[in-house]
């Protein structure tokens, strides 16, 4: 998911390193990927997704198409750029979560922490209905965006496997969808035309909300 960036972003692979603990070659490829993004993300809020082609993105970022695709395997991709980011993000925080932290605990600092920094993973910004336009246009991206939620489970459930949890699918898929219950209800009210700062409490609570009942069913 383009757009304005919080942070350092992770790699494909979790890597949590900022740009300045990278090789240079290494930067380069970020910055690469990153400029590709964010004028692919410019041409679809334009024209919409299915309106412009990746030959198309290829010249206004003045690289191949084959570079597009090293980077980008789908085309989709270049607009939900940030899926492996979250499912790297989401099974860190249960790998790298405090000592005798639960790994439910884990997960709800960290989606209170992506709240109160405005992260794009968190859905509360005032940018993010022209976004999600787009998405709710394209049967393509729509597809996709269920893909990337099934990644993160995935993900998740292979880092609570790691972490003995009692029913470590269960409680990916249960985590992921309540995640994704608040997080989709904060968009419908974005796209309604409520502002993003009138949303922040409401969805700090309902993400506090989801988690209660979560760490209740895991007791």
């Amino acid at each position: 998911m383009s757009g304005e960036r919080a942070g350092e972003r992770a790699s494909e692979r979790g890597d949590e390193r900022t740009d300045a603990e990278l090789p240079l070659r290494e930067r380069k490829k970020r910055e690469t990927r990153q400029r590709i993004s964010d004028i692919a993300t410019g041409l679809f809020k334009e024209r919409g997704f299915d309106a412009v082609t990746v030959a198309e993105v290829a010249r206004a970022a003045d690289v191949s198409a084959m570079t597009v695709f090293n980077y980008f395997p789908r085309k989709e991709d270049l607009y939900l750029d940030r899926i492996p980011e979250a499912a790297a993000t989401f099974a860190g925080a249960v790998r790298g979560r405090r000592p005798g932290e639960a790994p439910l605990a884990a997960l709800r600092r960290l989606a209170l922490e992506l709240l109160d920094q405005g992260h794009p993973l968190a859905g509360v910004n005032d940018r993010f209905p022209s976004f999600w336009r787009v998405v709710m246009e394209s049967p393509g991206l729509r597809a996709r965006a269920r893909e990337g939620l099934e990644e993160v489970e995935t993900a998740l459930t292979e880092a609570l496997t790691e972490a003995s949890v009692a029913d470590p699918h269960l409680l990916a898929a249960l985590t992921v969808a309540a995640y994704r219950s608040v997080y989709v209800t904060t968009a419908r009210r974005l796209l309604a035309g409520e502002p993003a700062a009138e949303l922040i409490a409401d969805h700090r609570a309902r993400i506090e909300a989801v988690f209660d009942v979560l760490e209740r069913m895991d007791s």
